[in-house]
């Protein structure tokens, strides 16, 4: 639900021409985080997912699973912005590969680490903050790196974002690389910094 709802105001708010994209996108993930954190965990990223196992906070039988209703989220989501978008002349971003990479990795890891900080570690527990926490790293990163890479810093947003042609599908390799990477490096850095944990 929280996957749909995030790449459902993704589609609308980009494709519609919004004025201000980077802040439905966050306030639509902040506010689906408050609504399903005590459901789910808010599992909407399975870069994020990945890395809470690599930490050891999400069972490994459970990963799967969590992966796969995130991406038929974002598939479900894409078709609802073809209706009521449908017609649209948004055409899909060019991106420059190793920059896309780059911005990808590091915002992913940005975003993965935000969230192991404010939703896993001892040191936080029972925030009341942590929605906004990670609702405001998406924000901040869309506005830095929309016109870079589309802004994905989520497999799941990515395939959506292709399925409703924001992004070329000879480009999802480099989201799936790089958000992979960036979900897995943030649970190493957060394993090294937090060795008591």
């Amino acid at each position: 639900i929280g996957t749909f709802f995030l790449v459902l105001t993704i589609g609308c708010s980009v494709i519609g021409g919004a004025a201000l994209p980077p802040l439905a996108i966050g306030a639509a993930l902040m506010v689906m985080i408050f609504a399903g954190g005590h459901v789910s965990g808010a599992h909407y990223n399975p870069a994020v997912t990945l890395a809470l196992w690599l930490r050891g906070k999400c069972d490994a039988k459970t990963v799967p699973s969590y992966m796969t209703a995130q991406v038929a989220g974002a598939i479900l989501a894409a078709v609802v912005v073809g209706v009521c978008r449908g017609g649209s002349d948004a055409g899909a971003l060019r991106v420059q590969v190793i920059p896309a990479l780059l911005v990808e990795v590091l915002l992913t890891f940005a975003l993965a680490s935000v969230v192991l900080h404010v939703a896993t570690a001892k040191q936080t527990a029972g925030n009341a903050y942590f929605g906004l926490a990670i609702g405001g790293t998406v924000m901040a990163g869309a506005y830095a790196a929309g016109d870079i890479s589309g802004a994905a810093f989520n497999p799941a947003v990515a395939i959506g974002a292709t399925l409703m042609g924001l992004s070329a599908l000879s480009d999802l390799w480099i989201f799936l690389v790089a958000n992979f990477a960036g979900g897995a490096l943030a649970a190493f850095v957060f394993r090294l910094t937090h060795p008591g944990e």
